[in-house]
């Protein structure tokens, strides 16, 4: 730690700066696997309920055709926030004949790599980007691995903040170039301190057999289906889940925009000599966007990603280069599936005070040495988090990682403090999660591997019964009539739109989604 918080948090409080804060701007996008009632993957089309994949705003589909991602407006409230994702969900649950929404990040037991149905987005050039996109990210990953599920927490201050905070710090950049270099301070804490959220909120200790596909590990096994590691956090963020060896070796620097940017676009120009023997054309077929180590940006696996809205026919750096950093997109979240909607205001409070931690503590540049410390650490957790004397590595050598947890939740706690003079309820989600630092037996990781133990169901067979309940939950709340009416109509406008982008790209060349 450094002593640069304190301070701070006393200059926000004595200027008023703080009164901003209550502007924070959230917004939500959770992925969700539809499975059939046998337990296994949906291997229906998108549904027509929910409209075009490809144009609707607030429902659509990532890597796979039964991979729902669903996504919040972005606003000041987190019950709006959350009241729209429930909405989501009861006009889901409403919608979906003979299916479920799979409430966990680890997928189902899959039936081998051809039972992931690649996302289809319709005959445009735009649709075709997307699925070629998804086509290359098969035969360079396999689809088994893209079938796993996460919650993306969207994070930005007002430039009310910005400019007070700017001056506080006697900054002389521009408002675009200050909020990006702060961002990105943020984003370099996060890498340090993120773990916590792993060791907190880590809800994948088991996955199904299945998942592996004969791939080698070190797993147990905890049933005939179901494999795990007994102090596990979160196996979807550990080697087993988004894995690749072209980007293990790619460094993509977060000490500012300008080198992220210069190390994204070496990844996004440079051959990979095993993604040119796959090729790219074969006999007509088109079967990537190019043999470079990414095909695009979002190619690049990382925990946390610096955003910026684009407009059209500009790329996230393009726009980044040209506005700067606009928010953050925290990428770590399992999907709890305790919780109803795998997330709860409680968890979004501790985030907001985490992320303002973060910006506001002293973040100098990340160098080689630190990074590959900040990957063991984050490999620690994942795989042995709950584990009683788990040291972690810091600069000055070992400690516990209870110590480290400890030292991060008295700094929350004064952020917390600052939040409640002008909001509530963030000093009471810091509280909220204190016990789990001395007891892990109460974390999301812990508690789900009781029950599966407690239960003697397999990890597929669990899941599918809280997946049952969960829809049973939802369709006792149905809509209102003028609900429903509302996201039946975003269903026909958005296939409207995409039949309008087909038809003016009818004579598009496949070629030039390349």
């Amino acid at each position: 730690m450094t002593p640069s918080l304190t301070p701070r948090l006393a200059q926000l409080a004595d200027t008023g700066l703080n009164q901003t804060l209550v502007h924070i701007v959230r917004g939500i996008e959770k992925e969700g696997l539809r499975v059939t009632t046998a337990s296994k993957l949906s291997q229906q089309g998108h549904p027509l309920a929910f409209g075009s994949a490809l144009t609707h705003p607030y429902i659509t589909t990532d890597y796979s055709e039964s991979l729902l991602e669903f996504i919040t407006p972005a606003g000041e409230h987190i019950s709006d926030t959350l009241g729209f994702l429930e909405q989501i969900h009861r006009y889901s649950a409403s919608e979906l004949a003979d299916e479920h929404l799979w409430p966990a990040s680890m997928p189902c037991a899959v039936q081998g790599n051809k039972s992931v149905p690649i996302a289809q987005y319709g005959s445009s050039r735009a649709g075709q980007m997307k699925h070629i996109y998804r086509r290359g990210l098969d035969i360079r990953y396999g689809r088994i691995m893209q079938s796993i599920a996460g919650i993306h927490f969207n994070f930005s201050l007002p430039d009310s903040f910005w400019q007070g905070y700017r001056q506080l710090l006697g900054s002389q950049d521009s408002l675009a170039d200050f909020r990006s270099a702060q961002y990105f301070g943020l984003i370099r804490n996060f890498r340090r301190y993120g773990w916590l959220l792993l060791y907190l909120f880590g809800a994948s200790p088991a996955l199904s057999q299945t998942f592996m596909q004969g791939r080698p590990h070190k797993l147990s096994e905890l049933g005939a289906d179901t494999l795990y590691l007994p102090y596990a956090t979160s196996l979807r963020m550990s080697g087993l889940g988004y894995q690749s060896d072209a980007q293990t070796s790619l460094k993509i620097s977060t000490n500012s925009l300008t080198e992220y940017s210069r190390d994204l676009t070496l990844a996004l120009n440079t051959p990979y000599p095993p993604y040119t023997r796959l090729g790219v054309e074969v006999n007509g077929d088109t079967r990537q966007l190019n043999d470079n180590i990414l095909q695009i940006e979002n190619e690049y696996y990382s925990d946390i990603r610096p955003k910026r809205v684009t407009r059209a026919d500009e790329t996230p750096l393009q726009a980044m280069a040209e506005r700067g950093v606009e928010y953050i997109e925290v990428r770590n979240l399992d999907i709890n599936p305790l919780l109803a909607l795998g997330i709860d205001d409680t968890q979004i409070r501790f985030l907001d005070a985490f992320l303002l931690f973060c910006l506001l503590q002293d973040s100098p540049e990340i160098g080689e040495q630190e990074s590959q410390r900040i990957t063991r650490n984050q490999t620690r957790i994942t795989e042995q988090g709950r584990k009683p004397d788990l040291l972690l590595e810091t600069a000055s050598g070992e400690l516990s990682r209870t110590i480290c947890a400890e030292q991060i939740f008295a700094e929350l706690a004064a952020v917390a403090l600052l939040l409640d003079k002008t909001s509530s309820g963030y000093a009471d989600a810091v509280q909220h999660y204190t016990p789990l630092l001395q007891q892990p037996e109460l974390t999301p990781s812990a508690r789900i591997l009781q029950q599966l133990t407690s239960s003697k169901l397999e990890y597929t067979t669990w899941t599918q019964q809280r997946a049952v309940e969960l829809t049973q939950y939802w369709q006792q709340a149905p809509l209102s009539s003028e609900q429903t009416g509302y996201f039946k109509q975003l269903a026909t406008s958005s296939l409207a739109a995409q039949q309008r982008l087909e038809t003016e790209d009818a004579i598009t060349p496949l070629a030039a989604c390349q």
